[in-house]
């Protein structure tokens, strides 16, 4: 069995990365590593952010290590959550802080237009060098208020394009198949089979 680090503490990501690798990979976090200090994320994009968290880990721990930066764009607030997504209300703010800011500013813009995506961006590293960058996104709307339970983050505001549910009433299943993580993970998962 392959094994993967994950640098995250986020188990909401190493679950859904972990569901969607499947059986041949071992997915760990660093939750089981509490000591170690995460680099802060002073990138402009979510590549920088990305290259940031698996260089770091990989520098710290042997193997592979993936790290994943990923957001909401909204087009009527130019862009906004971005890069900004998990600390869009405050830092260290809590997902219903960041889909509340999120409702109250598309009520202030006064905008009809709810088009926006989610994008992941996943470094691959090993020994503090980054072997590949994968990219993934999904295009769909943001609702006027929350609906479903599952999902984490702006999951409970955001319906994919040709779907009628929210990422948080959607079946897990079916939110890993065409989400942004989940095709970003599909292109590393076919390189790391291809590699080796």
């Amino acid at each position: 069995m392959r094994q993967l680090l994950i640098a995250t503490k986020n188990a909401h990501k190493t679950a859904e990365i972990r569901a969607i690798l499947g059986a041949e990979w071992q997915i760990s976090d660093l939750t089981a590593h509490p000591d170690f200090a995460a680099p802060e994320e002073t990138g402009a994009t979510f590549l920088e952010n990305a290259t940031i968290k698996a260089v770091a880990a990989s520098r710290t721990f042997e193997g592979l290590v993936l790290a994943d930066d990923s957001g909401l764009e909204i087009d009527a607030l130019q862009g906004a959550p971005g890069v900004f997504s998990a600390r869009y209300a405050r830092p260290n703010a809590t997902d219903s802080e960041n889909r509340a800011k999120v409702l109250h500013e598309l009520a202030q813009c006064g905008s009809a237009d709810r088009r926006a995506r989610f994008r992941c961006v996943l470094a691959l590293a090993q020994k503090g060098v980054v072997l590949m960058s994968f990219e993934g996104d999904v295009a769909g709307s943001i609702v006027a208020q929350e609906h479903g339970n599952g999902g984490f983050g702006y999951d409970p505001l955001f319906v994919p394009t040709g779907f009628t549910e929210t990422f948080g009433a959607l079946a897990a299943a079916v939110k890993n198949e065409i989400s942004h993580r989940g095709r970003a993970l599909a292109r590393a998962a076919a390189f790391l089979r291809r590699c080796g």
